[in-house]
Formats: C-alpha cells, structure tokens, sequence
C-alpha cells in the first residue's frame, strides 16, 4: 500500500502531522516531533533532511 502513494505525498503528510501537532500545543518542542514524523511515516534520509531544515527554519524565524 505504501508503494502506492505519489513521491513526496509522505513527506507532505509528515509536514501537515508535524504542524497540526504545533497547532495543537505550540509550546511543545519541535524537534521530538520531527523525530516521531521521519519514523511514522518512513522518510528517506533525504526527505527526513528536508523535514529537519524546514521546521529548524520556521522556528527561528
């Protein structure tokens, strides 16, 4: 069933679980939840890379 999915529809939905999960409870530290999202939804190693940058970046800014 994985196998089904278009490329980068996991990445996409590890970003909308990570970011409903800051909704949520904005005061939650980032990083763990980045964690949990690379494993839950099996990213690549590249895909895991862009998911850490994009949610390092947002909180800095």
């Amino acid at each position: 069933m994985h196998d089904l999915l278009p490329d980068g529809e996991d990445l996409r939905r590890a970003v909308k679980w990570v970011s409903g999960n800051l909704q949520e409870n904005p005061a939650q530290p980032v990083q763990p939840l980045v964690q949990e999202a690379i494993f839950k939804f099996d990213l690549s190693p590249l895909d895991a890379e862009f998911l850490i940058r994009f949610f390092s970046e947002r909180t800095e800014a």
